[in-house]
């Protein structure tokens, strides 16, 4: 039985998916090394800062 090619409409869809999940598989990944690297009780034991704070303080 002979298999019909895709249209192209068919291939069109089928890449835009492929790059789609491809950027959302690297967004995972960087999120989760990010997360590994830096866990969220570093982040929050450092102090805050504000827009200004290289202005000091009088």
């Amino acid at each position: 039985m002979l298999m019909k090619t895709p249209t192209h409409r068919q291939q069109t869809v089928r890449r835009r998916l492929a790059v789609i999940c491809a950027m959302l598989g690297v967004a995972l990944a960087s999120g989760l090394i990010g997360s590994l690297i830096h866990p969220a009780s570093q982040v929050s034991s450092r102090p805050a800062t504000g827009p200004f704070s290289y202005i000091p303080a009088q």
